[in-house]
């Protein structure tokens, strides 16, 4: 065998392996996860904990999974269902038949992202004469949208956000619209803190100045018409509200489908137009893609079709009334432990924390929940607003409410026994003196290493591809709450850049 052979025997074998030795590997793989179910991730997964509705994604998935979504007339059960799945968003977002908004129309793409870069892009390309096109939104947007502005050439324009009603000011908005603006977008709910825009103040001064304005559903689009529905109030954001343009929601959030599923809406097909992408100029096929990517797979869209189909209307009011009970529950938890304030008032399906008290130190909380059990998602401090903690909340965390209330209370007691994190003077010295294009792999590695992060493979043919990550999380939290937002950016790519290395044994 030659020297390459032996070093990627593992990784691209010389023979098959065979099926059910793959499947243990994963599961081997998989056991280093945080839980998808059971109501104890507040982050990144959505769970309704409906029974037999992963079989049935699973199902779906399979049967469409091998269905090319870059060619609807070679493949029309896929064309079918997407547009079911926009039907079905447009209805619950205030369009189609019977509503101010009839001609609603919209894409499925892969994720709440490609959807905010899809906004931006039909509102840029409806502009060609601007040489500079401007994106306006709240500091609480979603960082998707700066993403967005760093692919397409877009600059952006931020708008503060009030400390205490964690929302932009209508005023503000309009002040910072100028000739070269093309979009205008504002949140329902912003991710970090659950509270929702005012939206109609927000699209009415859009209007004036004659600009398109998108409204960030893809947290929220889906569950707030629900908790509407069951006496939650608060500002209209569908299309009900002149002057809203396009809607985002993503489908795998509260429409609890299988991930990559989200649906971008625009008020009518002009409105769309400039979202597609068509060349022709070239001596293979014409392309003509709606959304970024060409190939796509059809699983995770009939996956999507059948959870919405098999949940149904009814379905997804109880999970709203389910997930309101465990919201009400949990802030409450939040209120009966000293030295913890809720960030604001649930208005949606969020809960978000921050510490009163020095000597309780979130990071080490969120670290004492996770010793519990319980997943949080520390967020750093930004300009005048505190860190936090955030919870998204699904149906299934209902049953679990009870549970998180005393764990809550313990984890706030260790913490406090444990004391605030003391970084040391050297990493404090490190993060002063350097601007972050001088940050190089090394040092990073170097400094995670003084966090006590292991940076590496495992044992070949161990197939675990990398050490896993500690626990214990705090510390590092800490650097990147104290770090400049630059210097945080640069930090995490070049520590994500460190653990992103091929595995070849």
């Amino acid at each position: 065998m030659s020297e390459r052979s032996d070093r990627v025997a593992w990784a691209l074998p010389a023979r098959g392996v065979p099926a059910d030795r793959v499947l243990d590997e994963i599961r081997a793989l998989r056991s280093a996860d945080r839980p998808t179910h059971g109501g104890r991730l507040f982050a990144y997964v959505y769970d309704p904990a409906v029974p037999g509705l992963d079989d049935l994604a699973m199902s779906a998935h399979a049967l469409s999974a091998h269905v090319n979504g870059l060619d609807p007339t070679a493949f029309p059960s896929l064309l079918a269902m997407e547009n079911v799945l926009v039907g079905a968003a447009a209805s619950v977002l205030g369009g189609g038949p019977d509503t101010s908004a009839p001609d609603v129309v919209g894409s499925v793409t892969g994720g709440g992202t490609e959807s905010l870069i899809l906004a931006v892009k039909a509102a840029r390309d409806a502009r060609p004469e601007v040489a500079v096109p401007r994106l306006v939104i709240p500091v609480s947007a979603h960082a998707a949208f700066a993403k967005a502005a760093h692919y397409l050439g877009v600059a952006l324009d931020l708008v503060p956000v009030s400390t205490v009603a964690l929302r932009p000011d209508p005023a503000d908005v309009a002040a910072a619209i100028g000739p070269d603006t093309v979009l205008v977008a504002c949140s329902a709910p912003s991710y970090a803190h659950g509270v929702v825009d005012p939206v109609p103040e927000i699209a009415a001064v859009a209007a004036a100045a004659g600009v398109r304005c998108h409204v960030d559903a893809c947290f929220g689009g889906w569950t707030l018409p629900y908790l509407r529905r069951l006496g939650v109030e608060g500002p209209a954001f569908d299309f009900s509200v002149p002057g809203v343009t396009s809607i985002s929601v993503d489908l795998h959030k509260y429409a609890y489908c299988p991930k990559g599923v989200s649906v971008l809406l625009h008020r009518d097909a002009a409105l769309r137009a400039p979202q597609y992408f068509a060349f022709a100029d070239w001596p293979g096929y014409t392309m003509i893609n709606p959304v970024i990517s060409s190939t796509r797979s059809g699983g995770p869209i009939a996956a999507a079709y059948a959870t919405l189909r098999h949940i149904g209307d009814d379905g997804y009011l109880a999970l709203a009334g389910q997930t309101l009970d465990a919201v009400r529950g949990l802030a409450a938890a939040v209120t009966k432990v000293d030295g913890l304030r809720l960030m604001a008032e649930p208005e949606s399906t969020v809960v978000a924390f921050t510490s009163t008290d020095p000597a309780l130190d979130l990071f080490v909380l969120a670290d004492e929940l996770t010793a519990r059990g319980w997943h949080t998602q520390p967020q750093m401090a930004y300009g005048d607003l505190p860190a936090s903690i955030h919870l998204t909340v699904t149906a299934a965390v209902a049953p679990r409410v009870a549970e998180f209330g005393p764990a809550l209370q313990a984890a706030a007691a260790a913490a406090r026994e444990h004391g605030p994190v003391r970084l040391p003077d050297e990493v404090l010295a490190l993060l002063g003196s350097l601007a972050p294009e001088q940050l190089s792999p090394e040092l990073v590695e170097g400094l995670a290493g003084g966090l006590g992060l292991v940076i590496g493979g495992a044992e070949p043919g161990a197939g675990t591809g990398a050490a896993p990550l500690p626990d214990r999380s705090a510390l590092v939290n800490t650097v990147l709450n104290v770090a400049p937002p630059r210097m945080r950016e640069r930090l995490l790519i070049e520590f994500v850049g460190l653990l992103q290395r091929p595995t070849y044994g």
